[in-house]
């Protein structure tokens, strides 16, 4: 059994997956970070991977990539700077990033050194189902990885059980057709979650986009698994960079 799979058999409570750009705040911040966030109670950690032009990611995403890019964060730094981060780290841990910079170091040799690193599974937004199908899902089982697929509200039933069954460890449900961050309104989310309940997925589902604060958290996790918290932890270390007071006081308000 994965790490994540683990993960949802062994915890009955609400899942919380918090988002964490590499290299951010500072360059070679990254394994700190990982490790105030699972101190202060974080079940599961998404670590992205700096990208000039990143599709699904709001302003304040989009802004600590850059900061972490300007700083000289690569893949190959990635790598070095979490190679032993099972020393020390026990919650499951997701890649998420595009599919450029994985192709350009090379995709095996990123699932390699990934699963070699100790990572769970991967998130690819801009990776097609098509190819996932016919050439890189192949791969990433060679590996030991899960891999994660993303489904919208728009996104049809018979294409959720899709995606579905091409998933494994969860199913991310985008809250709303939007970025990350976004402050559009979710009024339409619990009937969104309720549809996906009602489709008996194989997988459990975590919800992201606009989950920022206790409230939110609980609201979507009422209908699933849990939820991803990203932006708002960003925004945090924006303002204070202290990465483990920071940590530790925003962790606070989701789960206290």
């Amino acid at each position: 059994m994965s790490r994540i799979s683990a993960l949802f058999v062994s915890k009955p409570e609400p899942i919380l997956n918090v988002y964490c750009t590499a290299g951010f705040p500072k360059r070679d911040d990254t394994l700190s970070v990982m490790e105030a966030l699972q101190t202060s109670g974080a079940d599961l950690i998404e670590l992205g991977m700096p990208y000039s032009d990143p599709l699904a990611d709001g302003p304040v995403i989009q802004a600590s990539s850059m900061v972490a890019l300007q700083h000289g964060m690569t893949i190959p730094l990635l790598f070095s700077q979490i190679g032993n981060m099972r020393k020390t780290i026990t919650v499951p841990v997701i890649l998420m990033g595009y599919m450029n910079p994985v192709l350009q170091y090379g995709f095996e040799k990123f699932c390699a050194d990934a699963a070699a690193a100790g990572v769970d599974g991967l998130i690819l937004p801009d990776l097609p189902v098509v190819e996932f199908e016919t050439e890189y899902g192949a791969i990433i089982k060679k590996y030991g990885l899960d891999f994660i697929f993303l489904v919208t509200p728009e996104t049809s039933p018979e294409r959720i059980q899709k995606l579905d069954s091409l998933s494994s460890g969860f199913l991310y449900a985008v809250s709303s057709s939007s970025t990350t961050g976004s402050d559009r309104s979710n009024t339409g989310m619990p009937a969104y979650l309720q549809q996906l309940q009602q489709l008996k997925l194989k997988n459990p589902v975590l919800v992201g986009f606009g989950i920022k604060d206790k409230a939110s958290f609980e609201a979507a996790s009422q209908f699933t698994r849990g939820a991803i918290i990203g932006s708002a932890y960003i925004k945090a270390l924006q303002e204070n960079p202290d990465v483990k007071n920071t940590t530790k006081t925003f962790l606070a308000g989701i789960k206290g």
